[in-house]
């Protein structure tokens, strides 16, 4: 009999249950009303809520829509989810399959443990009923989709050490087991606890790259990638976010103490002073990947930048971001730069070793760097502006610039300071005759945008003046040849320029020109890579030869021309596409490679967080399909995927739990956190005292699972009665209107403000009180089980160990100590973000969205926007997104190859081209 059934054979029911006729009515102005079973007033920093747009009663006013157009809007959400929900969630089949597979790598773990205990450890005894391999996460919370990886959890209480400690061998035994057994295994250490990646069938080159790197690490080599945030997978909650453990490790942050006065003088190797002065732009180096080079400096020195609501700094803080800010200036490459900045009363005083440090930012310093490149350029411009009216503002502009630069009083309020210059240097970007002076083609910018760029700006620069406007046509075609990032390319096109055949051209056909060049580089790149078979090479060499030299002569061999376009498309391996820095050789195949699953050794805190998921499943009916349908819709939009930026799917159920808790009105789930979380008192002490606490962590909940699902069956958990439809759309306007988004007040959610705080009352906390204000990095050394040492010809293998251990007697003398786990320190770097905040219901000192970065947070917040854009919009005509359209379908792909190859011969059956 487990936990839940106790509870309910024992009779026990919560006190204070009473029948939905017993209810106190809801009133307007009200949440609920105090004193009902699940009745909580609002928090009093937040307003009183009135009958709104999140169905019954909402936050804030009427969103202005009719009940007919709310009506038709939460019916297309209903036929939505309709269609797509049955598909998305896991079928019983699957689960079925991979409840077998579980079985089987649970039975290969417990031998291999049991071997190692008995055989190596001398553990007799060893109780082989205490192993377990228990699935977490999505698959037993109930929310898990199609395909989806299953999350289990390694338990042997009885292991010393623990599994989930550091120095236990366990971890990379199971790796080793689970390898000889033809599955794929990787055994990642650098997330915040061990886990083992697993796949069912990998391709022989996954396998016989895993056991390479197996190999690797038994001679002392660490073939594990060292990125920061190694984040994998999408599922639910894993150990609270996806792959991040729940144990409390040892972490320090970085911090650099103070130079004495002799340091100051000379730099030291590997001092403070000797990073400091390492910091220098290189050539070729873009301003914005020094700045990043500069920031990344900063963090490793232990310093942050000034940034909104950030604690104040340190003396030390201090003078450590003046020292990186200065460096920064001096290691420009531009000289006149650097001297017309240290003219200015901003930045003068960095370089003042008499003056106390200033309060400067190294955010602002790079826009003053910025700006003042574009206020250089001014004096040495091409062009000038359309006309004297553009040109007379243009040159206020610059001067409004200058002033602030040149602010002659102390800066108090860096932050502010920073959104001036902020202001001033896009008003001086926005001035076409500049972007002129700074054309070039982006690192991995299409040649479709970079045309773009600068067909808007000769728009701009060439007015209505027809008699000026072939001069402008001429200049700005110099500057984008000049500036086009392949060197191949530009001097090839640098070269054609010199002829007759290019002085009447137009931007339209030199950027076209552009295209052809570059699809003839990227043919080239796909042969070298070995894309096409050897039969089709000469036909590819061939069609390389016509765009570079005939494309403008002939016209291409009708065959030729049918093979080029049944040949697989070379641009989507482009040189001038970005590598995928988070891929690496060992990465797990999305398909064809049978189940995956992650083995997590401390999993403890995971099993209390899915009881709480699947116990929030209970409470309604709608929340599961609610859940499966927001997680498709996020992944087809492509903001779920941790380690590149935006949201773990374990984030978005708390997103939606939180909305449904704490915004709908009436509210849908009551807060498990918050009723009945006490264990009853007839319990063995033991087992109250396992579901109180975990690791530390407050675990309390109600968690009666047959008791929460009986009474969501008689109607007896909410007053809620809203379709799915309606608490949708309400889902999509509340983290779309969010904070200074909307006039409304207390709409939406604030994203720069707030945390999603399941466990509290009203759901949200502010960033200030929990202290996530500002990034910061920091250094967790832990010891781990070292590999196994090759042994040295002619010495037993205790010899072999004491070499490695030593455990030197009173004389001296090693002693091998049998059985001594050998073990290694291990660094690693971890960025914590609070750009978005959702705290973990139990670990609440862990932002489960950590990982979102900029970019992330601006992806996640436009596809709120956008869903809710098109949510508005339905009814109207015209209308052609759909609201689960794939973020890659591109309905108008610009650069597509079969696009390009209609331009250049005329599309198939036509002889209209391009150059014709």
């Amino acid at each position: 009999m487990n936990q839940h059934q106790a509870d309910s054979s024992s009779g026990y029911v919560p006190q204070n249950i009473q029948a939905p006729n017993q209810f106190q009515q809801y009133q307007p102005g009200n949440r609920a009303v105090p004193g009902t079973p699940y009745g909580r007033t609002p928090p009093q920093n937040r307003q009183l809520f009135q009958p709104g747009p999140y169905g019954g009663q909402g936050r804030g006013r009427q969103s202005g829509a009719t009940p007919e157009e709310i009506a038709n809007q939460s019916s297309y959400l209903v036929k939505l989810l309709q269609d797509h929900v049955s598909a998305v969630g896991m079928d019983a089949e699957e689960e079925a399959e991979k409840e077998t597979f579980r079985a089987v790598v649970e039975n290969a773990c417990r031998d291999a443990i049991i071997r190692y205990e008995r055989e190596e450890l001398g553990n007799s005894n060893f109780d082989a009923s205490s192993v377990e391999l228990k699935c977490f996460g999505s698959m037993s919370s109930g929310f898990a989709t199609k395909a989806s990886d299953m999350d289990l959890a390694l338990l042997t209480p009885l292991s010393k050490p623990a599994a989930d400690s550091p120095e236990s061998p366990i971890p990379r035994l199971l790796e080793r087991t689970l390898l000889d057994l033809g599955y794929g295994a990787r055994l990642l250490t650098r997330t915040r606890v061990p886990i083992i990646k697993l796949c069912q069938k990998p391709t022989e080159k996954l396998l016989s790259d895993l056991l390479e790197a197996r190999a690797k690490w038994e001679n002392g080599f660490n073939a594990e990638p060292e990125d920061e945030d190694e984040e994998a997978a999408d599922d639910e909650p894993k150990t609270s976010d996806d792959h991040e453990g729940l144990q409390k490790e040892k972490v320090k942050v970085m911090e650099s103490p103070a130079p004495s006065p002799a340091e100051t003088t000379c730099c030291k190797p590997g001092s403070r002073e000797d990073e400091i002065s390492k910091l220098k732009q290189k050539d070729n180096q873009s301003l914005g990947d020094y700045f990043n080079a500069a920031k990344r400096l900063l963090r490793r020195l232990g310093g942050r930048d000034v940034s909104v609501g950030s604690p104040n700094f340190t003396e030390e803080e201090s003078s450590l971001l003046n020292d990186v800010c200065r460096a920064f200036i001096s290691g420009l490459l531009y000289e006149p730069l650097i001297a017309r900045l240290r003219t200015y009363q901003t930045i003068s005083p960095l370089f003042d070793p008499s003056l106390p440090p200033i309060q400067r930012s190294l955010n602002g310093v790079w826009t003053q760097i910025e700006g003042e490149r574009f206020a250089m350029a001014f004096e040495n411009r091409s062009l000038t502006e359309a006309n004297e009216r553009h040109e007379d503002v243009c040159l206020k502009l610059v001067e409004a610039w200058r002033s602030i630069q040149d602010n002659a009083g102390v800066i108090t309020e860096p932050v502010l300071y920073n959104r001036q210059l902020y202001v001033a240097a896009e008003k001086l970007k926005a001035m076409s005759s500049l972007q002129l002076m700074f054309l070039e083609q982006i690192q991995y910018e299409d040649p479709v945008f970079y045309h773009r760029r600068a067909q808007r700006i000769l728009d701009d620069l060439k007015g209505e003046d027809l008699q000026k406007s072939e001069t402008v046509t001429a200049i700005v075609i110099s500057h984008y040849i000049s500036g086009i990032n392949n060197p191949q390319i530009r001097e090839t096109m640098q070269n054609a320029m010199q002829t007759s055949s290019y002085n009447t051209r137009t931007l339209k056909d030199v950027a076209f020109r552009h295209r052809i060049l570059q699809l003839a580089i990227d043919y080239e790149h796909a042969l070298k890579k070995e894309v096409y078979q050897h039969t089709d090479r000469s036909t590819v060499e061939q069609y390389i030869d016509f765009l570079r030299n005939k494309v403008h002569e002939d016209k291409i061999e009708p065959n030729l021309l049918a093979k080029i376009r049944a040949l697989p498309d070379p641009t989507v391996m482009s040189p001038n596409k970005p590598r995928d820095r988070y891929r690496d050789q060992l990465e797990f195949p999305k398909t064809d490679v049978g189940i995956q699953c992650d083995i997590n050794f401390s999993a403890h805190l995971a099993l209390h967080n899915t009881l709480l998921l699947r116990c929030y499943s209970n409470t309604d009916p709608r929340v599961k399909p609610m859940i499966l349908f927001i997680k498709h819709w996020a992944k087809v939009r492509g903001i779920n995927t941790p380690y590149r930026g935006t949201l773990s799917s374990y984030g978005y159920v708390l997103m939606v739990l939180h909305y449904l808790v704490n915004v709908a009105q009436p509210f849908v789930c009551p807060n498990l956190q918050l009723l009945h979380r006490d264990p009853p008192s007839y319990l063995p002490p033991a087992e109250i005292e396992a579901r109180t606490t975990c690791n530390g962590r407050d675990v309390r909940f109600w968690r009666n699972e047959s008791e929460i699902r009986n009474l969501s069956s008689r109607g007896m958990l909410n007053h809620n009665h809203d379709s799915i439809g309606v608490l949708l759309r309400g889902f999509f306007e509340y983290f779309a209107q969010g904070g200074q988004m909307t006039t409304v007040r207390g709409r939406g959610f604030d994203w720069g403000r707030e945390v999603l705080s399941l466990r509290t009352e009203g759901g949200i906390v502010s960033k200030q009180e929990k202290g996530w204000v500002g990034a910061k990095t920091v250094v967790e050394t832990t010891t781990i089980a070292a590999p196994s040492v090759p042994p040295t010809p002619g010495r037993s293998k205790d010899q072999n160990d004491a070499q490695y251990n030593p455990d030197p007697d009173e004389e001296g003398v090693a002693k091998p100590t049998k059985h001594q786990v050998k073990t290694i320190e291990e660094t690693k770097e971890v960025r914590h973000r609070y750009l978005f905040a959702i705290e973990d219901p139990f670990e609440l000192d862990h932002n489960v969205a950590r990982t979102v970065t900029h970019n992330g947070i601006v992806a996640i917040r436009d596809e709120f926007r956008r869903a809710w854009r098109l949510i508005k919009s339905i009814g109207r005509p015209g209308q052609t997104e759909g609201l689960l359209d794939p973020v890659n379908s591109g309905k108008e792909n610009q650069g597509g190859l079969q696009e390009l190859l209609d331009l250049i011969h005329g599309k198939q059956g036509t002889d209209d081209t391009a150059f014709r």
